[in-house]
């Protein structure tokens, strides 16, 4: 444990903390592995694990002979409980210090919110990447400036002095004529991506080398802060907003990439208003974080991509926990209205059906997960029980061996994707609204002309959330359905990439 700890970064104090939880546990780990007792064991006799009395006991790899329960009570015997006890109270301490750190606060502050960290000039745009700054929507080019941010139309001197959008046209021509922006950019038809989504939106991933110690290295953990500072999600390579070569495997294509080369007067123009854990029922906690001045700003292209938090939830009472179609119809009608007071004209909103999520357990439940990579001895089946035990599973009702139960979620997620269906013939002032159906369904179908398996499509670690080369693909696949919305190709494109090259990069 001391080795590992010495591959963990040393942002945020995180080795820190870790040599000091291995000083205080590690002895009484070392004591019972060398008794031979499982994690499961283990984990349940230093009381890191909970045992409520009227719960089952959770276990994540085969129970030993004669049960778990006795296993965790002759594992008690090798323990000082009274020294342990004093070592769980400095730990709990410990870590109860980190959480009240100024940094650890604000960064929590940011994710409730969902709006950048460090935004000096309060525009909701950042000039660093992580903390929901750049990595999430568009770069600031002047924090100090509010009135600078991307998507704003140009200033009526068309960005002559200076760039007011971020996009990295400005000035004049060589004879000084004409202003840059309004020689590439006027009647260009300009415009941004926006999702509000949810963790797949947000490109959710955890790296399946964190739990296969057998490759652990100081390489290992080196993008750890990273992906705490941007709440273990990847949106610099979602298929909405993603625009940096993918480092999770697969690659990049993004809505916002493709967007940005069919004009480049859209450079810059995307934000991801994603959270993990979003749904139709609490948006409304996030979405005014969505920057748009409906007098000031660019049409933009909004994808409302909920693909299935409205059906997932960690309850064993599943079907009871999730959304209504009479409750879904009034929270999206309510997020309609708002966007309706803040998109510009001549926007348009895409609703994205919910996915069919009996896809996870057919692809995985006979396979092996990461976690079990040493002795190939935990099976996505087992993942899944371990987390309903534990009352954690993210999706109760797919993440389930109760095929009667997936297929109630099922049915409930087609009765909530047709009440969005419903929604394409409502009416607003400033944008139409369509449909998308059955998105995951023709990336599947896609991958597997290519010769590809189910499984890949899925994140390994979580078994849950797509993964990236399943996000290219539904860039794809989202392109060529919206392309008529989106507009035509930017004539001056080359001259642009000529005068400003990659216009300032992200």
């Amino acid at each position: 444990m001391a080795l590992l700890c010495s591959y963990l970064p040393e942002k945020l104090k995180l080795r820190f903390y870790c040599y000091l939880t291995f000083e205080a546990i590690g002895p009484h780990i070392i004591k019972l592995l060398n008794e031979n007792f499982n994690a499961d064991v283990i984990c349940h006799a230093l009381r890191l694990c909970n045992n409520h009395p009227d719960q089952p006991i959770c276990h994540l790899y085969q129970e030993p002979k004669g049960g778990i329960k006795k296993a965790i009570i002759e594992a008690e015997k090798f323990v000082d409980q009274s020294a342990l006890q004093k070592d769980l109270e400095i730990i709990s301490s410990l870590w109860q210090m980190l959480c009240k750190l100024p940094v650890i606060r604000n960064i929590c502050n940011s994710i409730e919110t969902s709006t950048p960290l460090l935004d000096f000039d309060h525009d909701n745009f950042s000039m660093i990447s992580v903390f929901r700054g750049y990595d999430w929507r568009g770069r600031d080019c002047n924090d100090l400036d509010k009135s600078v941010y991307p998507g704003k139309r140009p200033d009526e001197d068309w960005d002559g002095i200076k760039d007011t959008n971020c996009n990295g046209i400005w000035g004049y021509d060589l004879r000084g004529e004409i202003p840059y922006e309004k020689k590439f950019c006027d009647g260009t038809d300009a415009k941004g991506i926006i999702v509000l989504g949810d963790s797949a939106a947000a490109q959710f991933h955890i790296p399946p080398e964190w739990v296969t110690p057998l490759g652990m290295s100081k390489e290992t953990f080196a993008n750890l802060p990273l992906a705490i500072f941007n709440e273990m999600d990847w949106p610099q390579f979602s298929l909405y907003t993603g625009f940096q070569n993918s480092t999770i495997g697969g690659y990049t294509q993004s809505l916002y990439l493709k967007l940005r080369n069919l004009n480049r007067c859209n450079h810059r123009d995307y934000q991801n208003i994603a959270k993990n854990g979003g749904s139709s029922g609490n948006i409304h906690n996030y979405v005014e974080s969505l920057s748009r001045n409906q007098q000031l700003d660019k049409p933009a292209i909004v994808f409302y991509a909920m693909i299935g938090n409205d059906v997932c939830n960690p309850y064993h009472d599943t079907l009871e926990h999730m959304t209504t179609p009479e409750k879904m119809k009034s929270d999206v009608t309510a997020t309609l209205k708002y966007l309706d007071s803040r998109l510009p004209n001549g926007s348009h909103v895409f609703l994205l059906e919910l996915a069919d999520g009996r896809f996870l357990w057919n692809a995985l439940h006979d396979r092996n997960h990461p976690i079990g990579q040493l002795k190939n001895d935990v099976k996505y089946e087992q993942f899944y029980s371990f987390l309903s035990c534990l009352q954690t599973n993210p999706c109760e009702g797919w993440m389930n061996p109760n095929e009667t139960l997936r297929n109630l979620t099922t049915e409930r997620a087609e009765q909530l994707s047709a009440v969005l269906q419903e929604m394409k013939s409502y009416k607003f002032n400033n944008f139409n609204v369509y449909h998308i159906s059955n998105l995951y369904k023709q990336v599947i179908a896609e991958w597997r002309k290519q010769g590809r398996e189910d499984w890949e499509l899925i994140e390994p670690v979580d078994g849950f959330h797509p993964t990236q080369n399943a996000s290219a693909i539904g860039a794809e696949i989202l392109w060529n359905i919206t392309a008529e919305f989106l507009g035509k190709e930017n004539p001056h494109n080359k001259e642009i990439d000529s005068v400003f090259g990659d216009q300032g990069g992200h």
